[in-house]
């Protein structure tokens, strides 16, 4: 293949789960041109990563605009789609632009769409993170005789987007290294952590780091996080959001200046983690040995329930996995984590 298009994921998480499979691609066709089709609001992860030549946002809806986005796709005479996304549309899309060679999944009823179509592996077939799922297509595809060793996934241009961070910060008055807050997920309440303990959590990591705190969320987080920075005010902790106030290139840079990252498991949390920053993720509905953060400098807290991981966007019960946990531990943890990581993450700190 010389002329490879890859569709991406649609979930930031499952975007950064994605890139061992993507560098893998490349190294499978090293000279080929190869472009990712993204949703917009990931396509500025792609747009960093070295091994893609290309970003071509996807932005269709309506069979109309698919059919049209198709036709413009024919025009590119790609040789070979890959299919890292698992629904029937990236398939269709794929067939309608006529594009020869079609990889992906068999699932979601698409199996005819495709040229190759690979099983999906069962549970114990491979090791449980998610990026080996992404990984094992291309194995089974026959593109790959084993996997690439991959212990922990990186962003690359990290020490630049930590420059450009801290300059925006400086920007916003921020002269410090400040702690970063995730307190939202997309995906649903029950992956959510209590906010007034992030808050009781950030108050202390505050003091104890003499840092700032900067919240960091959605459009749709924002009241949450302008709530908890007025709750920090009040108890004298300086406190900034900058929730929807950012694109994902800008908070790529923001959080990568960050001293401390404290998250749910989140696309945020991924992030943080594949830069580098000493990341503390609170767990509960999910299950952090399949989307967990890889880095080294990350921790995952959570506390045992009868029912956990249950997998499910809200509780329906007491929400007992995540009111276990108390924002003195997740502190702790956090400040036993900078303690271990300062000296190879700070500059100043060396």
């Amino acid at each position: 293949m010389s002329r490879v298009m890859v569709r991406a994921t649609n979930w930031l998480g499952d975007a950064v789960m994605s890139l061992p499979a993507i560098r893998a691609i490349r190294g499978i066709f090293p000279h080929a041109h190869l472009a990712v089709v993204a949703k917009p609001w990931v396509a500025d992860l792609y747009a960093r990563e070295k091994s893609i030549d290309r970003v071509i946002p996807y932005t269709a809806r309506t069979f109309a605009e698919k059919r049209a986005f198709a036709r413009r796709l024919r025009f590119e005479r790609f040789d070979g789609a890959i299919l890292l996304q698992n629904a029937f549309d990236a398939a269709l899309m794929a067939w309608m632009a006529g594009i020869p060679e079609r990889i992906g999944y068999r699932r979601d009823g698409r199996g005819l769409l495709l040229t190759r179509a690979i099983a999906v592996p069962e549970r114990g077939d491979i090791p449980r993170h998610e990026r080996f799922y992404y990984l094992e297509l291309l194995r089974r595809a026959g593109m790959l005789e084993r996997f690439p060793a991959t212990p922990a996934i990186q962003l690359g241009g990290a020490d630049l987007a930590r420059e450009l961070g801290a300059q925006r910060l400086r920007e916003m008055g921020i002269r410090t290294p400040p702690i970063g807050i995730s307190p939202g997920a997309a995906y649903g309440n029950a992956k959510r952590w209590l906010p007034e303990r992030f808050a009781e959590t950030a108050a202390a990591l505050s003091r104890t780091l003499e840092s700032p705190v900067v919240f960091f969320g959605a459009a749709a987080e924002r009241p949450l996080c302008e709530q908890l920075t007025s709750l920090l005010r009040a108890g004298g902790v300086e406190a900034h959001s900058v929730a929807g106030e950012t694109s994902l290139a800008e908070f790529i840079d923001l959080a990568a200046a960050c001293r401390i990252f404290v998250t749910n498991d989140s696309g945020a949390m991924h992030i943080a983690s594949a830069l580098g920053v000493p990341t503390v993720a609170v767990f509960g509905a999910t299950d952090d040995s399949t989307t967990g953060p890889t880095g080294a400098h990350a921790r995952i807290v959570r506390e045992h329930a009868e029912c956990s991981p249950c997998l499910l966007r809200e509780c329906p019960i007491d929400h007992r996995c995540m009111t276990r946990v108390t924002a003195q531990r997740v502190t702790q943890a956090a400040s036993e984590l900078w303690e271990e990581s300062a000296p190879a993450w700070i500059p100043e700190a060396k």
